[in-house]
């Protein structure tokens, strides 16, 4: 980290084992990571005079490269269990690791795009045989089975019905899988 972690305790007296425990927790995450540039926690007490039925807030700022930011600013629902401080760090640092994920991911363009999949239109149905054939956008003529027919299912559909799919190879070739009726006739 290129600066040194801020660490801020409000509504309750600092504590060197509350702090000990906080490095630990920023250590796992540049131990795994390690491109944090810089890392604000506030840890807000259980409120008041009292020390039992007061709820930890916990709060992280994590800076990365490229301007990006993780904040994790959720204050805890009314659950017992954020009457312990270890409860209450464990669920802030958790919550701020899948958020770490998701921007270290972007940074490393693994994020998963999900392909819009590819519509056709039916256009032969041999029902005694429980399959069809759909023309693609491209023009082919692609095979499927009724089984590959989500509902309301093989029976629904007619000659120029659209519907989405996904194509994959079959035993005898180009085939769709997870035919979508899209409930819609193709214009004629």
């Amino acid at each position: 980290m290129k600066t040194d972690p801020q660490i801020d305790f409000q509504g309750m007296e600092p504590s060197e084992a509350f702090r000990d425990q906080i490095i630990a927790q920023i250590q796992r995450l540049e131990d795994r990571y390690g491109r944090l540039t810089a890392c604000r926690v506030v840890v807000k007490g259980p409120g008041g005079r009292h020390h039992t039925g007061g709820l930890y807030d916990i709060h992280i700022h994590l800076s990365l490269p490229d301007e990006r930011e993780v904040a994790v600013e959720r204050t805890p629902h009314l659950d017992e269990r954020f009457q312990r401080f270890e409860f209450a760090l464990h669920d802030a640092f958790n919550r701020a690791v899948r958020q770490l994920q998701d921007q270290v991911g972007e940074m490393r363009g693994k994020v998963k795009l999900h392909e819009e999949q590819p519509t056709g239109v039916v256009k032969k149905l041999l029902p005694e045989d429980g399959y069809g054939f759909l023309e693609s956008a491209d023009g082919r003529e692609i095979y499927f089975h009724r089984n590959s027919v989500r509902e309301p299912g093989f029976d629904s559909l007619g000659l120029g019905a659209r519907v989405r799919f996904v194509e994959e190879e079959g035993e005898k070739g180009r085939q769709a899988s997870r035919v979508t009726p899209l409930g819609e006739h193709a214009p004629e």
